[in-house]
């Protein structure tokens, strides 16, 4: 049988402790210390723990070339069996058939080892943010203070202050006034419907191709009101709607062009579990009447970019400009909105049938009707939506 290494493989020797007595009563601080090897290999998505001969043999076996398994020696026999179970080593045998197919398909798709290996293993599964904070004494700046001590200055200088030009002030405007009123949103109001048209002109103003440029009839580049590397616009924007009027309930994608919301199929968990569950139970995110889930297509932007190192971070900067442009058009609107990464990402792979490795969740955008007063704090240090009054009120 003829076996290669698997495409994207990164190993890390990681320090393990453990409590030893013995070295304790011979005068040490009581631990031991020792290494173990783990590989990360993005198709598997997973960490798998190897030891030192098959380290060894992993740096033998090719990643592109196709060997004899019997031409490694006999020697390597065994390690080669296992890194066969753990799909770190890919073989033509039939019994291989499906851990080839998913090694096969990140090669299709592009990817730079350490952005493949970066994405695969920064998703979350089960993960409860606000329970996280709660234990490790976390859930308020007090806290985040004392617990952490004192933060990095909020500015820093580089020259001394008279070497300094001050800035002429301009008159505000209303785009200034619109830039006041941006706070990220974390009390949504669940008794009121949102208007269906306040949602097709919001995600219109963020998502809707404004143009379309042919090249040939099988090349084609949009124009949105956000920037994107490559003039590529990878991103797909898939929704959960709740209290939206003349919109079902339920799970969308947006199509840019035609404008339009394509129904997929209802979530196995009901909708506000599953909306609670993907945010890592941030409850305050969780009541928004919609989310938007930003789903890169990594074989659009891939495509011109091919294992090209900056081609994920061009991603995650399209996210941010996404988002701040849902953020002023929801603000502009009388809405609140917000942007978040603490998010269950497999959750929502599953719910929306997408492959992380081909259009994976990069963060989750929602916005929707202020709630009339602050539950859960905000930030709104220039009390422009929270005045200090209805806040003690």
């Amino acid at each position: 049988m003829k076996v290669r290494r698997c495409s994207i493989l990164h190993v890390e020797p990681r320090e393990q402790v453990e409590f030893n007595l013995a070295a304790l009563l011979s005068g040490g601080d009581g631990l031991a210390r020792g290494c173990r090897w783990v590989a990360l290999a993005p198709h598997l998505g997973h960490e798998v723990v190897v030891d030192e001969a098959e380290c060894l043999l992993l740096g033998r076996i090719s990643p592109e070339a196709w060997v004899e398994a019997g031409a490694l020696g006999d020697e390597m026999a065994s390690a080669l069996r296992s890194l066969l179970r753990k799909g770190l080593v890919v073989g033509r045998h039939a019994r291989y058939v499906e851990m080839r197919r998913k090694d096969e398909e990140v090669r299709a798709r592009h990817w730079h080892p350490l952005a493949a290996t970066f994405h695969a293993f920064t998703r979350w599964s089960g993960a409860d943010a606000v329970q996280a904070m709660q234990e490790t004494g976390t859930s308020t700046a007090a806290e985040l203070r004392e617990q952490l001590g004192t933060p990095p200055p909020e500015t820093i200088s580089r020259v001394a202050e008279n070497d300094s030009i001050p800035l002429a002030e301009d008159a505000c405007n209303d785009f200034d006034r619109l830039l006041e009123l941006r706070v990220t949103c974390r009390n949504f109001d669940t008794s009121r419907r949102l208007p269906g048209q306040m949602l097709s002109r919001l995600i219109g103003r963020v998502f809707r191709a404004r143009s379309c440029v042919r090249v040939t009839d099988d090349t084609v580049f949009l124009k949105k009101s956000s920037p994107s590397g490559g003039g590529l616009h990878p991103i797909e924007a898939y929704l959960l709607i709740r209290n939206v009027d003349g919109v079902a309930d339920g799970l969308y994608h947006y199509h840019p062009v035609a404008h339009a919301l394509e129904p997929l199929p209802a979530p196995e968990l009901p909708l506000d579990q599953l909306m609670l569950d993907a945010l890592a139970q941030q409850h305050w995110f969780a009541d928004a009447h919609v989310m938007v889930v930003l789903s890169p297509r990594y074989l659009r932007n891939f495509w011109k970019y091919r294992h090209h190192a900056k081609a994920y971070r061009a991603l995650v900067l399209e996210a941010g400009h996404l988002s701040q442009t849902l953020y002023l058009s929801a603000t502009e609107m009388g809405l609140g909105a917000y942007v978040t990464c603490a998010v269950n990402e497999t959750l929502l792979e599953k719910a929306f049938g997408l492959d992380p490795m081909a259009e994976g969740v990069l963060a989750v955008c929602g916005f929707g009707w202020r709630a009339p007063e602050m539950v859960t704090m905000e930030l709104d240090p220039a009390e422009r939506v929270w005045q200090a009054s209805s806040v003690e009120a």
